[in-house]
């Protein structure tokens, strides 16, 4: 019975690793972008880093949304 119990716990929740995943892509996709706002922040950089990486800023706000989905 246990390890039908346990089996069902990983079939719900099958890839706890997967925002961790999303998260850590987004951040090496913004890396340069963060870099060059925390030398020197201007609104020119922030837009410039949203509109050219958007997927990673939705990610990124997102994040909440996967932890709790898949955490």
């Amino acid at each position: 019975m246990t390890d039908r119990s346990g089996e069902s716990q990983r079939r719900r929740h099958p890839a706890r690793w997967f925002p961790i995943l999303l998260i850590l892509l987004a951040l090496c996709d913004l890396r340069t972008e963060v870099q060059l706002l925390s030398d020197q922040f201007t609104l020119t950089g922030l837009g410039y880093a949203i509109r050219h990486h958007q997927l990673a800023v939705v990610v990124l706000l997102g994040s909440p949304s996967l932890w709790r989905r898949f955490g």
